[in-house]
Parts: C-alpha cells; sequence; structure tokens
C-alpha cells in the first residue's frame, strides 16, 4: 500500500493540530479518565496490560471495561477480588487464550500495587523522585508490565507526568512514519509543542488509533 507523506512542515503541524484537536488522549476516547488519582491511573494499567496481548485491541478495551464495570476499579478492591472471578469477568468479555493466566496477573499486579504503593501509582512517581528512568524501572517490576505496556500506559500518564514526556508507542510511530509526521517521540513532540505534553498525549493517542483502526485514508483524504 502506497505511503501518502504530509511533507511541508506547516502541512504536518496542521495535521498534528487535527489529530490531537479532539482534545482527548488514547484511553480518554475509548471511556477511561486519565487523571492524577489512584483508581484512574491503576485502570490505565490494566488496560494497558490488556492492550500489550496479542489480538483485536477491542477485545481488550471490552476486558478492561468489564474490570471497571465489575467494581474492580481500583488496586485495592481488584486485589481482593477472587481468581474464579476475575476469570468469568474476562472470559465474559471475550478474553481469548490462556485467561487464567492472565486474572493471575492482573490479581498480582492489583496486590503488588497495594502492597508497594498502597494501591497508589503516585507513590511509585514519588519514589522515583520524577526521575522519568527510575519510574520506568519501577514500573517494569510490576507483574505483568513490560517494556510495552509501560510505553502504554506512559503514553497516557505523560498529559500528567510530564517528566516522561516525549512518549510515543510502537502504534504511534508507525502511524507517524507513515503520514510523515516524523519517526521518533522527539519528532512528535516537536510538532505537539515545547513543554506541550499533554498535547503529545493527545496526539500520540490520535495515532495509535488510527493505526489500529485503519484509518489512515480517512485522515489523509
Amino acid at each position: 500500500m502506497a505511503t501518502t507523506l504530509i511533507t511541508p512542515v506547516e502541512d504536518r503541524k496542521r495535521l498534528a493540530r487535527r489529530l490531537a484537536g479532539s482534545g482527548r488522549g488514547f484511553a480518554e476516547q475509548y471511556g477511561f479518565r486519565v487523571t492524577n488519582n489512584p483508581s484512574s491511573l491503576f485502570q490505565v494499567l490494566y488496560l494497558s496490560v490488556l492492550l500489550a496481548r496479542r489480538g483485536d485491541f477491542r477485545r481488550a478495551l471490552d476486558g478492561a471495561r468489564a474490570l471497571r464495570d465489575e467494581g474492580w476499579d481500583s488496586a485495592a478492591r481488584l486485589a481482593r477480588s477472587l481468581h474464579e472471578d476475575r476469570v468469568r469477568v474476562l472470559r465474559d468479555s471475550g478474553q481469548r487464550g490462556d485467561v487464567g493466566a492472565l486474572a493471575d496477573v492482573l490479581g498480582d499486579l492489583a496486590r503488588t500495587v497495594v502492597d508497594r504503593y498502597r494501591g497508589d501509582l503516585r507513590r511509585l512517581r514519588a519514589l522515583a523522585h520524577h526521575d522519568p528512568g527510575r519510574e520506568r524501572q519501577l514500573l517494569a517490576e510490576l507483574p505483568g508490565v513490560d517494556d510495552q505496556v509501560v510505553d502504554l500506559f506512559l503514553r497516557e500518564a505523560q498529559a500528567l507526568w510530564r517528566e516522561v514526556a516525549p512518549v510515543a508507542d510502537r502504534r504511534a510511530l508507525a502511524a507517524a512514519r507513515r503520514l510523515g509526521l516524523g519517526r521518533s517521540a522527539d519528532d512528535l513532540a516537536g510538532l505537539a509543542g515545547s513543554g506541550e505534553s499533554e498535547r503529545l498525549a493527545w496526539l500520540v493517542g490520535a495515532l495509535a488509533r488510527v493505526d489500529l483502526e485503519h484509518r489512515y485514508a480517512e485522515v489523509t483524504g
């Protein structure tokens, strides 16, 4: 499939503004609020764990919504859930593969966040002294969290945790390359504006959606 390049600088900036114009990042476009409180941050984290799995991203969204709608909207509440209940909710939401293992991972993740950070990922940030490298390291030490999950979480959290910006996940970068908007998170930060981590989060989230939803023709048409 041919690549459509938006080459002039002003055209690139115009497209970036249009993509970021919704004023919401990836998670918020699908109904997950991104605010600096323990419940919101933990929901973004388990959404990121589900998104990192293979398969249709809509299934990951359905799984995260099912967990939240079951009342497991915080680390403390999910930590108190029973394994068999997590399996049931995840399976009913359409999760595939080894659902039992996924239920184990999510339970371990919740209990670890409670044990280490009293259920509040802002404590992780404080422990890291707002150092992006240390924040990444501490996140990657959590059960079920690898580098891909860290990128997905920080893609959203950079709107709040400005020190981690710029962050762009592989989907967003694939879209950026195909649209001629750049090849790195730094390139996208240049389009979003210096110090505009919230606008960058909106742009990166929009690019990820373009790639996942195969909306290139709509964007460049």
